[in-house]
């Protein structure tokens, strides 16, 4: 049923099957793809099972079959038992290098300038990359729940304003529905996937000054601490404020020394324990897991069921939530905007209904509200966009998550206020002071 059925997983219940000793044919008849298809994924399996009997001592030859099929270092380094670092350098030492080419965006009818790449294992790049100083925008990837085209928003905006202060601006991203993947809107458009081998290979190409992480959701928000580890700077909030505002004991321990209220919460490193902190904390509460955008794979319990370890919070029901979004120099910090959601809270944010500015908050709770976002800006050392998220239940402010990074609401709350808030998060990152640039 799974090879008959079309479904997202068919590609690889047919390298099951294919391992399992099924033939072309046999797949054909249950799957009816063409066998053409059959033929070029067994020459991808093919290639997996000579890298398992290679093992550690896999040549050269076949280190090159293998990138040239696609696959990349992890895969490699899983089939044959090396390390990634140890692929990475075996390749590279015997000359096994990414090289760029230009999409040919004129059919092969004339010459094609447009600086729009893709990665390829041939023997000639075609990048000339230029002397002046270039900065790496990360973008969101593929569209799913949680993470959308509000994000391309930002990634744009920043592009623009990097190049107007002189700056070469590269976008990597693997959306084709986006604007960031317009070849016009940065100087260089990388159409790749967004993980760490890929965005290396282009960073060591371009020699860039730095990356930004901020603009894209949390696919290149996870991937911060990796990059700077293999040497690429970071620009704006520092991969380790990045780990303190997604680690849940971190910020909690934050939370308490700057006086700051937060629901009830445990850490439940297995399902008996996520049960017995479930009874400790009461009914109902809210599971979700760590370093994930806010909302995705989130759900309310009011009572037991078997599932998946995860964290708990005590779920405020009844309670109004506000969204912040909030920009920082680094010294200063300026509020954006205070959003107050229609529903009541446990609505995902993405689907919830809001008003700018709050209507029926007092005064001393938006005062309240303001002294936790400077504070947390500060301690957090936030340089650039930030995002905080408050429940306000019984006339009481608490904290539910701080991302220190470009939000959903970005692009609503800067039409709403009249400030290209990305814009002045991306110049803030390269140094820039707010009040230098008129927003205070």
């Amino acid at each position: 049923a799974r090879l008959a059925r079309p479904n997202p997983e068919r590609p690889f219940y047919i390298r099951y099957a294919m391992l399992a000793g099924m033939t072309e044919a046999q797949i054909f008849e249950a799957s009816k793809i063409d066998p053409w298809f059959l033929r070029q994924l067994r020459g991808i399996v093919d290639i997996e099972l000579a890298l398992k009997a290679a093992g550690k001592n896999v040549s050269t030859d076949l280190l090159r079959q293998a990138k040239e099929a696609g696959f990349a270092d992890r895969q490699i380094a899983f089939a044959t038992g090396l390390k990634s670092a140890e692929v990475y350098t075996k390749r590279n030492d015997a000359g096994i290098r990414t090289v760029f080419r230009l999409v040919d965006t004129c059919a092969a009818e004339f010459e094609s300038f447009t600086p729009y790449f893709y990665s390829s294992y041939g023997d000639e790049s075609e990048v000339k990359p230029s002397d002046k100083k270039k900065v790496m925008i990360l973008g969101g990837g593929p569209n799913r729940i949680g993470q959308g085209i509000e994000f391309d928003y930002c990634c744009v905006h920043a592009s623009y304003a990097l190049r107007a202060v002189g700056y070469e601006t590269v976008m990597v991203n693997s959306n084709p529905e986006t604007v960031s993947t317009d070849y016009d809107t940065s100087d260089r458009l990388y159409f790749e996937p967004l993980t760490l081998e890929d965005i290396l290979e282009i960073y060591r190409t371009e020699k860039c000054v730095g990356v930004i992480v901020q603009f894209g959701g949390q696919t290149p928000l996870n991937l911060a601490a990796d990059l700077e580890a293999h040497g690429v700077k970071i620009v704006g909030t520092s991969p380790s404020s990045i780990a303190l505002a997604e680690d849940r004991q971190l910020f909690k321990d934050i939370l308490t020394e700057l006086n700051i209220r937060q629901p009830v919460n445990k850490t439940a490193l297995s399902p008996e324990e996520a049960y017995k902190l479930a009874e400790e904390i009461g009914f109902p509460i809210l599971l979700r897991p760590s370093f994930v955008l806010g909302g995705r794979g989130m759900f309310i319990v009011y009572g037991m069921d078997p599932g998946k370890p995860v964290l708990l919070d005590k779920f405020l029901e009844d309670a109004i939530e506000l969204d912040v979004d909030a920009i920082s120099d680094g010294e200063m910090t300026v509020i954006g905007g205070m959003l107050e959601h229609v529903e009541h809270a446990g609505v995902h944010s993405g689907d919830a209904g809001m008003v700018l500015p709050p209507h029926t908050l007092s005064p001393a709770i938006i005062d309240e509200v303001r002294r936790i976002t400077h504070a947390l800006a500060k301690r957090l050392g936030v340089v650039g966009l930030m995002n905080i998220q408050f429940a306000i239940k019984d006339n009481t402010v608490f904290m539910l998550e701080v991302n220190p990074r470009a939000s959903r609401t970005i692009p609503f709350v800067s039409k709403a206020i009249g400030v290209p808030l990305a814009k002045l998060a991306s110049l803030c990152m390269l140094g820039a002071k707010l009040k230098d640039l008129g927003f205070t």
